[in-house]
């Protein structure tokens, strides 16, 4: 099983360099989005400790929600996930190590930047460091849920509007504590409250999610 597993990844991890834009694309638009936004509301410090949280929060959301028609659209396209639903390994296995490795492309550099995004809004020192730990708690949810909707998607042409209009609803409370994290350490108050509510959002969703994609797609494909 584990050489299952070393070998998924391997692959799922060669594919990046064929879909640069699965990684580029996102992070890209992150940094842009980042920028715009602390030119557009000044430097008042009061405006950016009230607004800066929230917006850097949605710009991830928004982020991931780029990349989510990609995450089973080639493998789809070419046979592929008829394919590995026919394997003798666990076809959820299987789903939870693409969806790991898309993480590992998207999500993971958005909160290993987290310190540059608080530097770029002039936010105190204290919340790059919760905007790191919200963002490595937060964006696997965003991934692992929108795996979801991109199953329930799967097939569709130019469904990226329609896969974030459903995917949205679900992302609320990761937004919620996600900003309020950073809000939080901005303001000097504690954050383990908010972080825990993360991680309690964080392991039924990584656990439960790929079977749930598991048995949308085998529906999707009957």
């Amino acid at each position: 099983m584990r050489r299952d597993i070393k070998v998924l990844i391997c692959r799922e991890l060669s594919l990046l360099g064929h879909y640069r834009a699965l990684w580029s694309q996102p992070l890209v638009f992150f940094v842009m989005v980042v920028s715009l936004f602390h030119f557009s509301i000044g430097v008042a410090p009061e405006t950016i400790l009230r607004m800066a949280p929230a917006a850097i929060w949605v710009t991830a959301l928004l982020s991931v929600l780029l990349s989510l028609e990609r995450i089973f659209q080639a493998d789809f396209d070419d046979g592929s996930l008829e394919q590995m639903v026919l394997l003798p390994q666990s076809f959820t296995m299987i789903l939870w190590v693409k969806l790991f490795v898309h993480w590992l492309a998207v999500g993971l550099p958005l909160a290993l930047m987290a310190p540059l995004y608080a530097y770029l809004v002039q936010l105190p020192a204290a919340s790059g460091w919760a905007l790191f730990l919200s963002l490595l708690l937060g964006t696997p949810i965003l991934v692992f849920l929108g795996s979801l909707i991109a199953a329930l998607t799967i097939g569709l042409r130019r469904s990226s509007v329609l896969t974030g209009l459903l995917a949205l609803p679900l992302y609320v409370p990761a937004l919620i504590f996600g900003s309020q994290t950073v809000s939080a350490a901005a303001y000097g108050l504690p954050i383990a409250g908010y972080l825990a509510l993360l991680a309690a959002l964080l392991i039924p969703t990584v656990t439960l999610a790929p079977s749930a994609a598991a048995a949308i797609i085998r529906m999707m494909l009957d």
